[in-house]
């Protein structure tokens, strides 16, 4: 691939729209991109591994406001490598967290699938069964829908 890339071709290239791309610099996410004599936007290959890591920051659900403060500290230089080290440790402590609750999630659904195949296998017909107790786990642990936070929070 030949750069300096156009904002099509990056739009292209990331999935991003021209318009987002355009709102991440006006904003602080991207350093301001270099210009061709007329005035259009010109990529370089860094600017482009830095947007390519942005969208693995949003791919963890990492907020915005995250990634902003990061990119601060990025565009601040060598002397915030410990502040942008802690902040991905603790983005990354709640990803793992919310991958921990999302397995939790799959095993339940599984279970779920798995009872109501055998109702369907049942010689009793699921309609007759209707007055027999739900089927529900209660040896789950609550719903976690956020790192720390259950359901009832």
């Amino acid at each position: 691939m030949e750069f300096p890339l156009s904002i099509e071709a990056v739009a292209r290239r990331t999935g991003l729209t021209p318009d987002t791309l355009r709102y991440y610099e006006r904003i602080g996410l991207i350093a301001p991109i270099a210009r061709a004599s007329g005035g259009q936007r010109r990529y370089a290959a860094a600017d482009i591994a830095w947007i390519e890591f942005l969208l693995r920051l949003r791919t963890t659900h990492m907020p915005i406001g995250k990634m902003l403060a990061f990119a601060r500290l990025r565009g601040a230089g060598d002397s915030t490598v410990s502040d942008r080290r802690a902040l991905l440790e603790t983005h990354l402590t709640d990803v793992l967290a919310e991958m921990e609750a999302m397995r939790l999630s799959v095993a339940a659904l599984q279970d779920k699938i798995t009872h109501y195949r055998s109702l369907e296998r049942s010689p009793v017909p699921v309609s007759q069964s209707a007055g027999a107790p739900p089927h529900e786990h209660t040896d789950l642990e609550p719903l976690r829908t956020r790192a720390g936070q259950t359901a009832r929070d």
